[in-house]
């Protein structure tokens, strides 16, 4: 397969003490990562002072907060967080919640 082509499956993991999370792409633009949080694990809240971000989730169902606003949010939803926003996410499913995350400028 080519460098710029890959299947989400292939990259996803666990981790039991923190989600797992992975760099797919990472351009002087953006960055794209998959996200992979169990059943109970949190990303905390948190912000990127100078970046947006989008969630897209592809499977599961997660409970994300934006700024004040907390929402379900289940297969095929995308979240957006403008750069400054506190966001994050909880898997409180019972299945894995797997998310692929854009962010733009990609971290330095």
């Amino acid at each position: 397969m080519s460098k710029n082509i890959l299947n989400y499956r292939d990259h996803g993991g666990v981790k039991a003490e923190k989600f797992y999370k992975t760099t797919l792409f990472q351009g002087n633009y953006l960055m794209l990562g998959l996200n992979c949080l169990e059943p109970g694990q949190t990303q905390p809240l948190h912000d990127h002072a100078d970046q947006d971000k989008f969630y897209f989730v592809i499977e599961g169902t997660g409970l994300f907060t934006i700024g004040a606003e907390t929402t379900e949010v289940g297969q095929g939803g995308v979240v957006w967080a403008e750069a400054g926003a506190p966001h994050g996410v909880k898997n409180q499913g019972s299945e894995r919640l797997t998310i692929l995350v854009g962010i733009a400028p990609p971290p330095k």
